[in-house]
């Protein structure tokens, strides 16, 4: 999954894409309702394709995780992230059962299942293609 381009700034609800770069500003879209805003260096600002998952092994990258959420989901929408938080760490260990449970927080779980929904709804989730032909080959039999 390409996640180029996708941003999460600290205080504002949503996923923002990158529209354009100037030279000290940034201007970028709502996922959600499509406004555009710039933003400037006080903005914290977190890049999608720099975020990952601690397991007990290693750092997983979100995109793997969003690809397995979407073949968990057969490419729809996840679990709430207004679920119980006891509801949300037993979807979490059905899509990476390897997390790091102590440094994997309950807000952590919330934002990436709002985060995979949001996306799903652009229709921005796109099937593994390693999932698609497991699928077709299934289907000729």
């Amino acid at each position: 999954m390409n996640l180029e381009g996708i941003l999460s700034i600290a205080g504002k609800p949503g996923l923002f894409k990158m529209i354009s770069q100037a030279k000290n500003t940034i201007v970028v879209e709502s996922l959600i309702d499509k406004k555009r805003m710039p933003l400037y260096a006080s903005h914290q600002v977190s890049a999608l394709e720099d975020i990952g998952i601690y397991t007990y092994s290693d750092t997983v990258p979100i995109s793997d995780i969003f690809d397995a959420i979407a073949i968990k989901e057969s490419g729809g929408a996840c679990i709430n992230h207004k679920s119980p938080k006891d509801e949300m760490f037993n979807w979490m260990r059905a899509v990476l059962p390897e997390f790091d449970e102590d440094q994997v927080y309950h807000s952590d779980i919330k934002k990436l299942a709002q985060w995979y929904n949001i996306l799903q709804e652009q229709g921005l989730i796109k099937m593994p293609k390693k999932q698609i032909a497991k699928k077709e080959v299934k289907e000729d039999k």
